[in-house]
């Protein structure tokens, strides 16, 4: 491996362009290729961030020996079939979220991945927000006591369009799959994976969820109420109560800089973190210290949490009667 680690991205999209510039912020760290479906757009994409190597083809990318790691950058419906190549052509993988559209496909690129004996992680790039990384540390320690209950949100409101990624059912649409992943992904941090779960949506003339709030149970009697959206703003606010006080972490709660910290018979306390750069490098620098030490997956973000999830959305999805096309 040379001495910086070398990136490869897939796809060329926004969040593609979010992350690397947050890997361009690191100095270790380096993105030398970018695939994508056309030539036209993989050179484009390549001069506005000055990257030497432009593939016509995804397989391409995943071929170049240059590369190191790849990061998987392309709508939800396309994360198996994309990561699976990479996989092949022997390269570690951070895959955006939502993972895949269902747990089955899930399940399949974790097992390409460790038969393959490569790292592969869920890019749930809140996790490694330095201020998330504290809020485990003062719920571990017992600052706020036993987490007994989590509420969380993150709901926008943006125009119909049938055909957009929002509301299209072949794109893998609705506010679950989307942003759902986020409370969904705080409350699974702090109390794992439920055994029982309620809730509500409403479909809209596409099909798929455009707003919807549920209610997750966990084996110690905590509760997690939770709730999504693509035609709704939502106060962006997560709050985790515990025994002996509560942490309110400030909107938006997925890439926060401060939180209020109330322990029982205590004075609230804000407390300030900042991120630097537009925080997409803590998930970059995950992936490089693992795959430097030799490690298949992260502790923070490992992959039978991340199957977990997905099957707790298939489990929503299905209260719901909501199926995609390709299922």
């Amino acid at each position: 491996m040379s001495a910086k680690f070398r990136w490869g991205i897939l796809g060329a999209g926004n969040i593609a362009r979010k992350f690397v510039t947050g890997v361009q912020a690191l100095a270790d760290h380096e993105v030398v290729a970018v695939g994508s479906r056309t030539q036209v757009t993989a050179d484009k994409f390549a001069d506005d961030f000055g990257i030497p190597h432009r593939h016509a083809s995804y397989a391409a990318l995943a071929a170049d020996p240059e590369v190191d790691a790849i990061y998987v950058a392309t709508p939800h419906p396309m994360h198996k079939e994309n990561t699976l190549t990479c996989l092949a052509g022997g390269k570690a993988v951070l895959c955006e979220k939502p993972f895949t559209i269902n747990a089955v496909e899930a399940a399949e690129i974790i097992a390409a991945a460790r038969q393959h004996n490569l790292f592969l992680m869920e890019a749930m790039w809140t996790r490694f927000i330095p201020l998330i990384s504290e809020v485990r540390r003062l719920v571990a320690d017992g600052a706020i006591g036993e987490v007994r209950m989590i509420s969380a949100d993150f709901g926008y409101r943006t125009g119909f369009n049938p055909a957009s990624r929002a509301f299209d059912p072949v794109l893998g649409g609705g506010a679950l799959l989307d942003v759902g992943i986020y409370p969904l992904s705080l409350a699974s941090m702090l109390l794992g994976t439920p055994d029982r779960i309620a809730g509500l949506a409403e479909l809209g003339q596409t099909g798929v969820d455009e707003q919807s709030a549920f209610v997750l149970g966990y084996p110690g009697g905590q509760l997690a109420v939770l709730s999504t959206a693509v035609r709704t703003n939502t106060p962006h606010d997560a709050v985790i109560m515990g025994t002996d006080g509560m942490i309110r972490i400030h909107p938006p709660f997925w890439i926060p800089k401060t939180m209020t910290l109330k322990g029982a018979g205590k004075k609230a306390q804000v407390i300030e973190i900042p991120y630097t750069a537009n925080g997409y490098n803590y998930e970059a620098a995950e992936v490089v210290d693992c795959v430097r030490a030799g490690k298949l997956e992260s502790t923070v973000m490992p992959l039978d949490e991340s199957l977990a999830l997905m099957q707790t959305m298939d489990a929503i999805r299905a209260q719901w009667g909501l199926k995609y096309p390709m299922e």
